[in-house]
Parts: C-alpha cells; structure tokens; sequence
C-alpha cells in the first residue's frame, strides 16, 4: 500500500477555522504596515546608496569568500562583493559612512589596503547616490503593482471576478506580512527581497489558483452544495499535494539559507517565510473570499452536470 502523507478520508473544517485565522490576519496586517512607517526596512546599499569598486584579480579567479572574509573586520557598515565578467573581476559596494565625503574616501583607502595593490588591479571607483537608490525603490514597487493588476485579470478571465479578488487579497496579505517580516527581524533589505517578493506572489498565486480549479471542479459536480462545504471538499482533496510542495521547496531552501552564504540569506530567509504564509493566505484568505462575495454555483456549473455527493 503506498504511502500517503494525508489520508484520502481527510475532513478538516477549514473554514471554520477561517473564521478565527481572517481577522487574524487583518490584525498582522496592520500591524505590518504600522511597524514599516514606524521603525522602517533596515535598507542595503541598493536602496541608501554608497560607493562602488571594481576590482581586477591579476592571479586569475577572485576568491569571493576570501574577499568578503577580508573585508569583514574593516568595520564598513554593509557592503557585497560580487563577481562577473570571466570570473577574475568583482564589485565591491560600500554602504554609505557616518561622517561624509572623508570618511567613505577612508573607507575605499580601507579596502585597497586590505587586497592589497600586488593582487588586484582597481578599475574604478564610484558614488552610488541617493537618486539611483530611489529609482530602485521606485521601480521594485511599480513591478510588485503590475504583477498584482495582471494577476487581477488573469483570474477573472480564467474564473469569475469573486476568484480574482481572492488571489488579489491573498497576495496582497502575502506582500504586506513579507515587508513585515523584514521590519521585524532587520534583515537587510535590498534587490533581492524584491526578487523575493515577487516569487513569494508565483508561489501563493500556484497553490492558490490549483485549489481554485479544485473548487471550480467541485461546483460544477455538487451544485446543491454550499460553499462552505465545497471549499472544505477542496483543500481537504489538495491538501497532500499541498503539504509535498512546501516540504520539498522548505527543504531546498533551508539548504540554501544555511549553506548558501551571506549575500542570498535575505532571498532564502524570505521565501522560507513566504512558503509559510502562501500556504497559509491561499486556505485561509483567498477561499474565504468566494463566501464573502457570495459565489453561487451556478455562475461556473452547468445544470445537466448538478448532484448532491453522498453524506455519511
């Protein structure tokens, strides 16, 4: 017999539980919003700006960790390495120092010093302002709105509109509670919390729109039904899949949190958070939008299709 990590027989009452876990969220919500206007993102040299070097290696590859553990006893605030090019060529970012213009000059000093002239050649050195940080901002929120409107449309033209705000309602708690988890715990904020951002919205948008064609099958087999019923009958029926999905994906990214090194853990420590309210908004934000909204069979069932399942 194979195994199975829920029993086909599952009846969890999730929407009873909905009715504690919505306002809940609503609560957090706020509060998530309350502490970003308050306390604020402890933002990277993407968004505050800083200084840029380039480097050369004249010995072939740079060694990025050995670089980076070079660079960490300077006392430099935040800074990334990263390399490019044919591998023997990195960019070093500095953030931006206490003390104006002499202080980041000492800071570059700092830097050469510590690689050293003999192992490395240093292209160029610039300022990164506040003006390039701010289009950043700008432009990571406009591509966080435009994924939200055309996902808006992609679920009403694949369903109906009560769908459509659901998987907008779920996204949008998924994207505040994100941006609350990174005011609370001040993990850097930069490029790559966008990036996570916009998986996280991938992620949720999945499972939700799977349980959502799970509830469109439902309506069109059991008109007689309410929806209360019909949503239960459908998270409890996708539930195993739901549960394999974000194992496997939490697996994959607590290796990679712990042994992926420093410049991807605000990515993995936000997309582990993200595993866990996607799943969470889909049951208990989205479904409970289509009883809000008061989805009538009808409207996705057809009439000669209509039964009443068998009730024990």
């Amino acid at each position: 017999m194979p195994f199975r990590i829920v029993p086909d027989e599952t009846t969890i009452p999730f929407m009873r539980f909905a009715r504690w876990g919505f306002p809940a969220s609503v609560v957090a919500m706020v509060v998530s919003l309350v502490l970003f206007f308050v306390v604020g993102l402890n933002l990277g040299i993407d968004f505050k700006g800083g200084t840029l070097i380039e480097v050369q290696s004249q010995s072939g590859a740079v060694d990025i960790g050995a670089v980076r553990q070079t660079l960490q006893p300077l006392e430099l605030g935040d800074f990334e390495v990263q390399g490019f090019g044919s591998g023997n060529e990195a960019v070093i970012r500095i953030a931006t120092q206490p003390g104006g213009d002499e202080a980041q000059q000492a800071a570059v000093q700092k830097v050469q010093n510590a690689l050293g002239f003999d192992a490395y050649n240093y292209r160029r050195v610039e300022v990164v302002g506040p003006r390039v940080s701010g289009e950043l901002a700008e432009t990571g929120t406009i591509a966080v709105l435009v994924t939200l409107v055309g996902v808006l449309f992609y679920i009403w033209f694949r369903f109906e509109w009560q769908f459509a705000i659901g998987a907008i309602a779920s996204l949008l708690h998924d994207v505040v509670l994100t941006i609350g988890f990174f005011t609370v715990t001040q993990i850097e904020f930069n490029l790559s919390s966008i990036a996570a951002i916009l998986t996280i919205v991938g992620y949720s948008l999945n499972d939700t729109v799977v349980i959502f064609d799970r509830v469109r099958e439902m309506l069109r087999k059991f008109k007689q039904t309410p929806i209360r019923g019909i949503i239960d009958l459908s998270v409890n029926q996708t539930l195993s899949r739901t549960l394999l999905t974000s194992l496997t994906t939490l697996i994959a990214l607590a290796a990679l949190f712990f042994f992926g090194g420093a410049v991807i853990r605000s990515f993995t420590a936000a997309m582990i958070w993200g595993v866990f309210i996607g799943t969470y908004s889909t049951v208990f934000i989205a479904a409970p939008m289509l009883i809000f909204f008061n989805l009538r069979p009808e409207k996705v069932a057809p009439p000669e299709t209509a039964k009443k399942p068998a009730t024990s």
